[in-house]
């Protein structure tokens, strides 16, 4: 990997662990309205953990995504764009635990390979009343994807560049389980779109990225 991602991997770690993270300042700008139902915490919310997953292709950046199974009734974010991860179970000893196996139960990623940098803001799932806690990661070299059919359709192995790219932040009405949804904010990834929480968690790794460049 070139000298500069080297530096930038290492300027991101330490901002991720020594400085105070934007938190909603950088969440928002990615957050569907309304807003507020993002700090609206339920009584009984679960906890959830996901790994962002940050690794070199030909000396470029790239962050791995997931496009989840469009055939699981039960997932409220099916076919939707997401980092790997999943709820919280009994045996994980930490939500840390919980994001790195979820990421190789989902797509293969090993523990060893990879470096953990540090952790995002949490961010409240209202639609599936998940507090999710993203974790930022990074490996040397490209990984093995080994996809669980069952959960996960692709991996989206997407440049950091082109999420900070503004010509890539734009704006749609959607339409999520019948429910529409107006002006929402979204990156559009090749044509598919990245939007939600997951566009939250994004908006706040980029905004650290370009802090740091």
């Amino acid at each position: 990997m070139g000298n500069g991602n080297n530096q930038l991997i290492t300027k991101l770690k330490s901002e991720l662990k020594e400085n105070p993270l934007p938190g909603t300042k950088a969440q928002f700008l990615m957050a569907p309205d309304p807003k507020e139902y993002y700090n609206r915490l339920s009584d009984n919310y679960r906890d959830a953990a996901v790994l962002a997953l940050i690794y070199p292709i030909d000396d470029k950046l790239h962050l791995a995504y997931i496009e989840r199974s469009a055939n699981d009734s039960r997932d409220k974010h099916a076919g939707q764009i997401s980092f790997p991860g999943g709820k919280l179970e009994l045996d994980d000893d930490s939500l840390l635990a919980c994001a790195l196996r979820e990421a190789n139960e989902e797509v293969g990623i090993i523990e060893n390979d990879i470096e953990v940098l540090g952790e995002l803001s949490k961010v409240f799932v209202y639609v599936s009343n998940f507090m999710v806690y993203p974790f930022v990661a990074y490996s040397k070299t490209r990984p093995v994807f080994k996809l669980d059919t069952s959960e996960v359709q692709q991996v989206l192995e997407v440049p950091v560049e082109d999420l900070l790219d503004e010509h890539n932040h734009k704006v749609k009405d959607l339409t999520i389980r019948n429910y529409l949804l107006k002006d929402v904010p979204y990156y559009d990834i090749d044509g598919k779109v990245l939007w939600g929480a997951t566009a939250m968690m994004t908006a706040e790794l980029s905004y650290l990225i370009e802090k740091i460049t």
